[in-house]
């Protein structure tokens, strides 16, 4: 129990360090939301449990695979906030791009074999 509290703590510190940061230091912060640092602590946590590398790969390639259409938000977020649409509502309507691109992504990616 107290391992799983550790890893909550800690990677609820990085991101809540990583916010404070964006309050005066906006590209720094951004550099540190730009590392995978989800996904490292994700490997970390999943080797520290199960020791099992082969699993750590394929979740490093699926990962890989799954970024790709994440980046869309990070277009439509953007232009969104400077057409002064709310912020909720341009975090809503980002997200609903998101998936959307993801659904159509892993249409087109199970054709062609990737491991999504």
């Amino acid at each position: 129990m107290a391992y799983i509290i550790v890893k909550t703590l800690l990677t609820a510190v990085i991101i809540v360090g990583i916010s404070e940061i964006g309050k005066r230091f906006t590209t720094f912060a951004a550099l540190l939301a730009a590392l995978p640092l989800t996904s490292l602590l994700a490997m970390i946590w999943l080797y520290a449990d199960t020791k099992d590398a082969q699993r750590i790969a394929d979740l490093s390639i699926a990962i890989f695979w799954l970024v790709l259409p994440t980046l869309i938000f990070f277009l439509v977020l953007p232009w969104l906030l400077r057409q002064q649409y709310n912020f909720w509502l341009s975090m809503f309507i980002s997200s609903v791009v998101m998936i959307a691109f993801y659904l159509g992504y892993a249409t087109i990616g199970k054709k062609f074999g990737l491991p999504l």
